[in-house]
């Protein structure tokens, strides 16, 4: 009997028609996957084969707007899902009314795996296992409440970690290959990729949450490695190693598979080359290989950005990892032809909507201190104080990971101005909102100041940062982030800037919550101009112990995000 290895995963749910979604599934054979609503609907599909493993991505059609059907996935005819004896609730897809004006919008980053049976959890309690538990207690939620259901997840990168693994996954890999060899304990190839999202999505929890909550994905660095394209020099001294190519074509693969094709639109996948090719083939892998070895070479020539519309919402993911231009002088964190699609989704009128939201890994607005940090830093990594400044200004861009939109200065006032303009354009969008994570902590800043010949006029613009999901952060760390905000801190800041001989900021901007440090999610109610933000983390009651079932969610912080 065919066997379900992994899923299934809801991606995509229509909010155009209310009638479609995808379904993702691993399988162990080649087969017919199916899912069969229970309300009607459903769909098939045969599996595509990548190294020897299978999978299906299946549309599910015929499903009444407006509705909330369970299904159940069969493979060659045969239920394999849900579980026998399943201790949660029955899988459902929930469709939207066509032309809601409402959606619910939970999302986070950075989550290591649950650590194997009997093993301490040095992160603490997990905030998707937690969301988990809290939907299956009430799986339909109470409106109004901090139960009520989220309409989509949003993972904004590190979804597997594929050079921080677990203890499991070490001795995993120990029976597979000698350690000592490089890349040592990290992953190597694709069959060990595929390792990494085993442990991570068969969690049971998170399971159970991904087969009933629609997801959408992009990846950070660690879905590949730490730093990954941190600068032109990073890249040349991991292409010199013997192991790099292997790894990042795994990972690139690994990605596309697992994460990129439930992104996209039934009409998409329609669209797509790669996909039809893939399926076509008795094993699609040399295809894949092909494509993923293109896109490390010459990563103009794929998008990984995608656009959704959930209603009056617009949701903007974009590739802030592969699409950056690392060449010192015309530094960019996304390339031209990657910034004006971010400008002409943003821009485009052919559809109103009341609320915009940017998802990118890295946060746009940082600490101040820590902005005029990167700044400063890229500024001496191309040669503003020389060659001896510059290798310094390299060698500690690595360690420190200065990285994000403030160390490509240009890249963050393009953002800026785009923003602006989306704001201040006519049927201007009440909130505009950029999502991230990757910082190990959450917060909310919002712009305070604007030049006379940049404002987005009364659009609200906020940087709404969660991280992690499951992680640890050092308190070396968080003190340096709460100073980063500190007046002091932007003093230091400053100075840096001037040493570098950068100009001040285009905007000026403050915090405005937090910073929150835990396992957590933020959660957006977007209804009609409406914007309420909910942060939520993961907490175990005093004298509660790992693995006995009480860690819940708990609301840190409510705030409404407009005064409508």
């Amino acid at each position: 009997m065919t066997g379900l290895r992994l899923g299934p995963v809801l991606r995509y749910v229509d909010w155009e028609a209310g009638d479609a979604a995808t379904v993702w599934v691993e399988t162990d054979r080649p087969c017919t996957a199916e899912v069969v609503c229970e309300e009607g609907g459903g769909g098939t599909a045969e599996t595509f084969q990548i190294a020897g493993h299978h999978y299906a991505l299946i549309q599910v059609t015929g499903l009444r707007p407006g509705s909330s059907t369970r299904y159940e996935v069969r493979l060659g005819g045969t239920q394999v899902w849900p579980l026998p004896d399943s201790a949660f609730p029955p899988s459902t897809i929930n469709t939207r009314l066509p032309q809601s004006d409402s959606a619910r919008i939970t999302f986070g980053s950075c989550r290591w795996a649950a650590p194997a049976e009997g093993e301490k959890d040095p992160a603490g309690p997990d905030a998707l296992d937690t969301l988990a538990a809290r939907l299956a207690k009430s799986p339909e939620g109470t409106e109004g409440t901090d139960t009520a259901r989220p309409d989509v997840l949003l993972l904004l990168g590190d979804q597997v970690y594929a050079d921080e693994i677990s203890k499991a996954t070490r001795r995993w890999l120990a029976a597979r290959r000698d350690l000592r060899e490089p890349p040592g304990v990290e992953v190597a190839d694709y069959e060990e990729y595929t390792r990494l999202y085993y442990e991570s999505w068969l969690d049971p929890e998170v399971r159970w949450l991904l087969s009933t909550v629609p997801t959408c994905m992009i990846f950070d660095d660690h879905d590949v490695i730490d730093d990954w394209n941190t600068s032109a020099s990073w890249v040349a001294d991991m292409r010199a190693t013997p192991w790099w190519q292997e790894r990042i074509l795994s990972g690139l693969m690994s990605y596309w598979v697992y994460q990129h094709l439930g992104n996209l639109s039934p009409a998409e996948l329609a669209a797509d080359e790669l996909y039809a090719a893939v399926r076509a083939a008795p094993d699609g892998t040399d295809t894949l290989r092909q494509f993923a070895a293109r896109a490390d070479q010459d990563p103009a020539c794929v998008r990984w950005s995608y656009r959704r519309d959930f209603g009056s919402v617009r949701l903007l993911m974009v590739d802030t990892r592969a699409a950056r231009v690392l060449k010192e002088g015309a530094r960019a964190m996304l390339d031209e032809d990657e910034a004006r699609w971010l400008a002409d989704q943003a821009l485009d009128d052919s559809r109103p909507f009341d609320h915009l939201l940017i998802g990118t890994s890295l946060p746009w607005l940082l600490p101040p201190l820590i902005h005029d940090a990167e700044g400063w830093n890229a500024a001496l990594a191309a040669g503003a104080r020389g060659d001896r400044w510059a290798r310094f200004a390299e060698d500690l861009r690595r360690r420190s990971d200065l990285e994000h939109w403030a160390a490509f200065p240009a890249s963050f006032d393009r953002l800026a101005r785009l923003i602006a303009e989306v704001g201040s354009g006519p049927g201007a969008p009440a909130t505009i909102c950029v999502l991230s994570g990757d910082v190990h902590h959450a917060y909310v800043a919002e712009p305070t100041r604007w030049p006379d010949e940049v404002h987005p006029g009364a659009a609200r613009v906020y940087q709404l940062t969660c991280s992690p999901v499951h992680n640890g952060i050092p308190s070396s760390i968080k003190l340096g982030f709460r100073f980063g905000w500190s007046a002091t801190g932007q003093r230091l800041g400053r100075r840096l800037a001037r040493h570098g001989r950068l100009a001040e900021p285009l905007m000026k901007w403050r915090r405005t919550g937090g910073p929150w440090f835990g396992n957590q999610l933020m959660t957006l109610t977007l209804r009609g101009r409406a914007a309420q933000l909910r942060l939520d983390q993961a907490q175990r009651p005093r004298g509660g112990r790992q693995g006995d079932g009480k860690a819940r969610l708990v609301t840190a912080m409510t705030t409404n995000l407009t005064h409508e």
